[in-house]
């Protein structure tokens, strides 16, 4: 497997019917590009006010971009495609410390992100439901990017995920990101990056240079 970028693999490995429709339709792309504005901006995205803004009616703002879930899922992974592509050349070149690092850069950049942080803040449930469950498309294609991951470090001999698949220890990794990346909605802790790339790094052990294992 080619080490291609990250955020584009999820969205191939996982597409979606809205994602489909951006490609096609000049309108879905403006009312996405719209809405996506206004989530960056730190806004709640409200569609009866997004397509008042268009000139059209709530029909065809569903038309043209699904429903309000669908609308946020689709902005959500446009912003982790940039983050997850630039955690990936920062990462090591290959082996378990490629993986750590890329887990660790995504984690981080959305811990310290304004603009999702005030998503967590401002609708904690729906945040959750789009965010870490198997329906989501969001996590769905982030679970795809890392089991893709570790299975391109194993091919090439670099890691060995055993006894765990590829599959299986990436949705793990997943589960532990989230876990620190909503630690504040899932147990009231304050969301850590340097925890969670302890945490990696106890899962994955990689090895140092100069190590003798």
């Amino acid at each position: 497997m080619s080490k291609q970028p990250l955020g584009a693999l999820g969205s191939a490995l996982v597409p979606s019917a809205l994602a489909t429709r951006l490609e096609a339709h000049p309108d879905a792309q403006r009312a996405f590009r719209s809405a996506r504005h206004a989530f960056i901006d730190g806004g709640r995205v409200d569609m009866q006010a997004l397509a008042s803004s268009l000139g059209v009616d709530r029909t065809s703002l569903f038309r043209w971009v699904g429903n309000r879930d669908q609308l946020l899922s689709e902005i959500l992974w446009s912003l982790a495609v940039p983050t997850l592509d630039a955690a990936g050349r920062a990462a090591a070149p290959s082996g378990a410390a490629r993986i750590v690092d890329v887990l660790d850069h995504f984690t981080a950049d959305l811990i310290r992100a304004p603009y999702f942080r005030a998503f967590l803040t401002r609708e904690p449930a729906r945040a959750l439901r789009l965010l870490t469950t198997t329906d989501s498309d969001v996590q769905r294609r982030f679970v795809a990017v890392v089991s893709t991951l570790v299975a391109t470090e194993q091919e090439s001999g670099a890691f060995d995920p055993a006894p765990l698949s590829p599959d299986e220890l990436g949705r793990l990794l997943v589960r532990v990101s989230e876990s620190f990346t909503y630690a504040d909605l899932i147990s009231g802790d304050t969301p850590d990056p340097e925890r969670a790339r302890t945490t990696f790094e106890y899962i994955l052990r990689p090895v140092q240079p100069g190590s003798d294992d």
